[in-house]
């Protein structure tokens, strides 16, 4: 069993260091929670205000498991998708186009020689049906299949393809099929509601706005586009809980839409002997043993989850470090021994 005491310890060094303003953590399996806690405050400009176990975050590239694997699964579990199909086979929008040549799988384990920055408003303007005209008709880098490199736009497009396969919005496809039937009911996309926001972390100090973000997505993508797969999402603690606890109880016949074949097949190393190693969306935990079995995503404003189906446990680090800086380096080191106290000592 991991030591509650070394994690609180640990994040309230961190705050102490202002790696970041607060903090809120769990630790669960597949009964549900078993540690939990919070540190610091929710904005240091008002340090009378507490960081609180119900926090709303935003969670940045989270939004790629939460919403575009999530809503692939469900697909791909329902028999809507087949990941090894190229595009141009079945999606009208990107025939004739270079993305066609790719495959649903290759989107997912960042080996589609797609670019590798998003840089929509410069490249397609600031029209979303431009946008999405542009990404789909845009060239490859390199050849599919060739390397593994982590690009925004793999969960732009397979955002995109999950609502022309289902009609709907991406939004109202992942809340229908997977967010609402797992009573993730904190789990939305932004901007937020302003009796929702006033509980949100806040984030980066926008200088052209000359405010500082809060309810309002970090990432100037989902800022553009309002909804889209690359980041935009904002949730808590309980909610991930949720998510990840259903991961590890996933059956055949699923409640929350995918499946647990679509779990152990995204769990597993799907890139061969590319590397990064990465599994659909999900990448083994930097600094893991294979033994462990332990998978891991990140969030650019300070989030992350991890799960290990061997383990049979799951965790949640949530923090807004991004209002301090962006530099990467002191909460990687925190995520590191985060992780360690959890799932190895």
């Amino acid at each position: 069993m991991f030591s509650t005491d070394r994690v609180e310890e640990l994040l309230e060094a961190g705050y102490r260091d202002q790696a970041y303003p607060g903090a809120v953590w769990s630790v669960g399996d597949l009964d549900g929670v078993q540690g939990a806690g919070v540190v610091g405050v929710l904005d240091p400009a008002q340090p009378d205000d507490p960081m609180l176990p119900d926090t709303v975050f935003d969670v940045a590239s989270l939004t790629k498991v939460l919403a575009v694997w999530a809503s692939i699964g469900a697909q791909v579990t329902a028999g809507e998708l087949r990941l090894d199909q190229r595009l141009d086979g079945f999606w009208p929008e990107v025939a004739g186009h270079p993305l066609g040549q790719v495959t649903a799988h290759q989107l997912l384990t960042h080996t589609a020689g797609l670019p590798l920055r998003a840089n929509l408003k410069n490249l397609y303007g600031t029209d979303p049906a431009g946008i999405r005209a542009g990404v789909l008709a845009e060239a490859l880098q390199r050849p599919p299949a060739e390397a593994v490199e982590y690009t925004d736009r793999a969960a732009l497009i397979l955002g995109y393809l999950a609502e022309y396969l289902s009609g709907q919005p991406l939004d109202r496809l992942v809340t229908d099929r997977v967010w609402g039937p797992l009573g993730m009911n904190s789990t939305r996309f932004g901007p937020l509601p302003p009796d929702i926001a006033a509980r949100c972390a806040p984030t980066e100090f926008d200088a052209d706005a000359d405010v500082r973000i809060k309810g309002t997505p970090h990432d100037y993508s989902a800022r553009l586009l309002s909804v889209c797969g690359i980041a935009g999402t904002f949730s808590t603690a309980a909610d991930l809980g949720r998510f990840l606890q259903y991961m590890l109880q996933a059956t055949s016949t699923p409640i929350g839409g995918f499946g647990a074949g679509w779990v152990t097949a995204s769990l597993s190393i799907q890139t061969r002997d590319l590397t990064p190693p990465r599994g659909l969306f999900w990448q083994p935990a930097p600094g893991s043993a294979p033994e462990h079995d332990l998978w891991v995503h990140y969030g650019f404003t300070g989030t992350a989850m991890w799960i290990s189906p061997s383990l049979g446990r799951w965790a949640t680090l949530l923090t807004n470090k991004l209002y301090y800086t962006r530099d990467r380096e002191p909460l990687m080191r925190i995520r590191d021994q985060f992780r360690e106290i959890v799932f190895v000592r």
